[in-house]
């Protein structure tokens, strides 16, 4: 599960640039600053390699690693 804190998120849309496997999209739905979020749109896709939740300035990005 990816959990997008919009209230942290500014758009700069690193997580987009940054995502090796395409996961997230721009969502047409704005945050309180006015920003439009990002939102991951092929979920299923995602390998939990975490790089947009590393490459986050704001921390606001948080992949669920799933437990054995």
């Amino acid at each position: 599960m990816i959990i997008i804190d919009s209230k942290l998120c500014k758009g700069c849309d690193i997580c987009i640039a940054t995502c090796p496997k395409k996961v997230y999209s721009k969502s047409d739905k704005v945050n309180t600053k006015n920003v439009y979020l990002p939102f991951p749109e092929h979920e299923e896709g995602c390998t939990k390699c975490g790089l947009c939740e590393l490459s986050c300035p704001d921390q606001a990005i948080y992949v669920e690693k799933e437990v054995e």
